[in-house]
């Protein structure tokens, strides 16, 4: 993996000079502007997660969240629907199957083949989609409530379980069809991700499409392991927050978030993605009320940012993740009601 600073610096410049100029007009919008995703890919941020031998960047960890988190300053919208491509490039750059990597790995590297992902065979409880084995591949049955990037994606990367329970990844088209429904959401904050709930109805996928399979007992593990990415996006959030507001203590507290995330093991990541998204939700409305009236009318970037803090605090969420953000939302540091409360809400 290699350290590359001329990265952070060109995030920098996207976020400042490109991004965040544009963000309210892109808040307005009803989808990301094309060219915005076109020129992080002419950067080689599409690959940041992919080898460098198929066209990727191949970021140390360190340096991929800096982007990230660079990025989610600028304009959260155009980070979150690129944030959904780099799985897929995991996924490819390790799958076995014969003539996957060879078809996928470099078009994703290079932001030619743009991804988003389908999660909800990785939901807890009865599989919301199913794919049972028939000849040649598997037929996809059930909906996938949130799905970003609907019209700027070329291929969708979706997680259904097969009935020994077995999670099954499979690339498939993009597009509407007798076997495949979309029903756009319209959302209050980052609602130009374009984000549909899809649905299912036997639809075929080729075994050749089958990235991998992985027994759903294993997830739980992996999905903790994996919870510090996507926390980068209330630090980016919270840091425009407080370059907006200047020096305060709320500097101090990005700090000690970001440590926390960066240190964090399974065990107490979810508390620190909570902190996170507890500040970000704080510095935006510091930074309302900063600003004054001036920051409930349209087009201001306070406005736009406390809406965005509020996506945050569901984003991407887990039981462990709500319990702790509702402790400390409602001061109640009594775990046992907190949990309990989670359990007994409804579930994405």
């Amino acid at each position: 993996m290699t350290k590359l600073p001329g990265v952070l610096d060109t995030a920098y410049r996207l976020a400042e000079e490109v991004f965040l100029p544009a963000a309210a007009a892109v808040d307005a919008a009803d989808r990301v502007p094309a060219a915005h995703l076109d020129l992080l890919a002419a950067e080689g941020f599409y690959g940041i997660a992919g080898p460098a031998e198929a066209g990727g960047l191949e970021l140390d960890l360190d340096t991929a969240l800096a982007v990230v988190e660079t990025l989610a300053s600028g304009c959260l919208a155009t980070t979150f629907v690129w944030m959904q491509h780099h799985r897929s490039v995991r996924a490819v750059a390790a799958s076995t199957t014969p003539g996957v990597r060879e078809r996928w790995l470099r078009p994703l590297c290079e932001g030619r083949q743009r991804a988003g992902v389908a999660l909800a065979g990785t939901l807890p409880g009865p599989p919301r989609l199913v794919a049972t084995p028939v000849e040649g591949g598997y037929l996809l049955d059930g909906e996938s409530p949130w799905v970003t990037g609907w019209g700027l994606i070329d291929i969708l990367h979706v997680a259904a379980r097969d009935p020994t329970d077995t999670l099954v990844w499979t690339l498939t088209n993009p597009v509407a069809s007798d076997t495949l429904a979309v029903r756009p959401l319209r959302m209050v904050a980052v609602n130009a991700s374009v984000t549909v709930t899809v649905r299912f109805s036997r639809h075929f996928v080729p075994a050749e499409a089958v990235t991998g399979t992985l027994p759903y007992a294993q997830w739980p593990a992996r999905d903790a392991a994996a919870l510090r990415a996507n926390g980068s996006l209330a630090l980016g959030l919270a840091g425009r927050c407080c370059r907006l507001i200047g020096p305060s203590p709320l500097d101090a507290e990005l700090a000690g978030c970001r440590a926390a995330l960066d240190t964090g093991t399974t065990e107490t990541l979810p508390a620190a993605r909570a902190a996170a998204v507890e500040l970000a939700q704080r510095a935006a409305a510091a930074l309302v009320v900063a600003h004054g009236s001036r920051s409930i009318l349209a087009g201001e970037h306070p406005q736009r940012l406390a809406r965005e803090a509020l996506f945050l605090l569901v984003f991407a969420s887990r039981p462990a993740i709500r319990a702790n953000l509702l402790a400390r939302l409602t001061g109640d540091q009594e775990a046992g009601r907190t949990e309990l409360f989670v359990r007994n809400s409804p579930q994405e």
